[in-house]
């Protein structure tokens, strides 16, 4: 039997956003941008790529760098960092990775022979006379390159739009030739910006930044980051370079809109930007979205839930869930890691991990790990303060009767176990200080059913918060 899938996809101590999922043969290909633990900027790694055969997407393996930021002629000394990239097959069988470094308003290319081994500087992408795409006069900067490939034609989509900055007009494509890095026709404009949207129908959720383009039954979706930065929107047409509308958002990565658990304008996570796209595995489409750990922006994590369509082609918006690429709820036993929280939640409530003029302060939970940047060491869930509260979604109970914590920290108290984020309590497990992990049990019964797990803290100081464990012990 396959093990479980859950978020976030990746283990616990890898931090790759922005993912961009393709399928090529008979695997899944992820490329993304890399933080760091206890980053300090985004995206300061080297581009890694991670894949699973499509039949398994518990399955991931690390097929390593497949480049350098130092890669790029005009990165020698590594001071740029490389931002979020795609990848697509060109008309000549090779693999093209595009990409835009921190301070450059232009776009990179890469190539390969294959999906994931290692990419070599190809070129910038310029106009025809050899001009910079960006480095025109009346050009608009370069930023988040998405890229399709049809026949001849790849389709080039790029921008980036601060919501108080009226020079940006909002998102772009260009057509590239067949030799992938010269401009064919563009740039046109696609998505308006906050200052370009008045009756347009994207009025509140106008083009940031993120732009990823995807085609399924001749409709083209162009998925972005809106102003608001933690909704992954998109847009959709029959043509690849105009007339997009509105669709609507397919996931926020602090669950707003969501109303089937709790209010619809009730964040449920700490929030921030957010970037990824959609994808087709195995007859499942998917949306790959990041979320924010540690309290800050810098350290973000590639999460999964699947999708569907309506008949008129929209998207129904996805929920945050634990479950990631399981396509249901979790088995109701065994041990499972307190970091696959994708609720998280104190009294002081925050839509953003980045408060208004400041970071998170310590009233605020927060998932991270023990150790520096590369520890492969599990993630938890630290500063858990009393009412705040940790939620998992979802499992498939059976006589469950048992209910173990591993915690640890100077608190003393109890974590309250709820089926609903504002429920009663089913009971609670007692907690007690320590300086190591240490588990505490109590007989306490589930009932038998798909439930939400949430995890309360009622007591002193704080805890943090390793795993849990559910079994058919001792009844009640």
């Amino acid at each position: 039997m396959k093990k479980p899938g859950f978020n976030p996809y990746l283990p616990s101590w890898e931090y790759v956003p922005d993912g961009e999922p393709h399928v090529f043969g008979d695997r899944v290909y992820v490329y993304g941008s890399h933080d760091h633990f206890n980053g300090y900027v985004y995206c300061p790694g080297d581009y890694v790529c991670w894949s699973a055969p499509v039949c398994d997407l518990t399955d991931w393996t690390c097929e390593g760098v497949i480049y350098k930021r130092t890669d790029d002629p005009e990165n020698g000394d590594g001071e740029m960092c490389l931002y979020a990239p795609d990848v697509t097959q060109g008309p000549d069988g090779r693999y093209y990775l595009y990409y835009v470094l921190d301070r450059l308003p232009i776009v990179s290319a890469a190539v390969c022979d294959t999906p994931a081994g290692t990419y070599r500087f190809y070129g910038y992408v310029h106009y025809p006379d050899g001009t910079l795409l960006g480095k025109r006069p009346g050009d608009q900067p370069q930023f988040d390159p998405g890229v399709l490939t049809e026949g001849e034609t790849t389709w080039l989509y790029t921008g980036f739009c601060r919501k108080n900055d009226p020079s940006r007009i909002g998102s772009m494509v260009c057509a590239l030739e067949p030799d992938m890095v010269t401009v064919k026709e563009g740039p046109d404009f696609l998505i308006p910006d906050a200052f370009h949207s008045q009756g347009t129908g994207f009025e509140g959720h106008e083009f940031f930044e993120a732009s990823s383009i995807r085609k399924r039954n001749g409709l083209y979706y162009l998925i972005y980051s809106s102003i608001l930065g933690h909704e992954l929107c998109y847009a959709v047409s029959r043509f690849p370079n105009r007339d997009f509308t509105y669709g609507g958002v397919i996931v926020s990565n602090n669950d707003s809109y969501i109303s089937t658990y709790k209010p619809a304008e009730r964040p449920m996570y700490y929030g921030g930007n957010n970037h990824g796209s959609i994808v087709e595995i195995q007859d499942q489409w998917y949306v790959f979205y990041h979320r924010h750990t540690n309290g800050t922006n810098f350290s973000r994590q590639g999460c999964i839930e699947p999708i569907t369509f309506r008949g008129d082609g929209s998207i129904p918006q996805a929920e945050m869930t634990s479950c990631g690429p399981n396509q249901g709820p979790l088995p109701g036993n065994g041990t499972y890691p307190a970091y696959i929280a994708c609720n998280l939640y104190c009294r002081a409530e925050s839509a953003f991990t980045a408060l208004p003029g400041d970071w998170m302060d310590c009233r605020f939970p927060k998932i991270t790990q023990d150790g520096c940047g590369g520890s492969e060491a599990q993630g938890y869930i630290a500063n858990l303060r009393d009412g705040a509260a940790a939620g998992f979604k979802y499992f498939s109970c059976d006589a469950v009767k048992q209910i173990s914590v591993t915690t640890r920290a100077m608190g003393n108290g109890a974590l309250e176990l709820l089926t609903f984020w504002d429920g009663n309590p089913l009971g609670e497990i007692p907690v007690t200080s320590s300086n190591e992990w240490k588990t505490h049990k109590a007989d306490l019964r589930i009932p038998d059913g798909v439930h939400a797990l949430y995890f309360r803290y009622r007591g002193t100081k704080n805890i943090s918060f390793h795993s849990f464990t559910l079994s058919a012990g001792p009844g009640v």
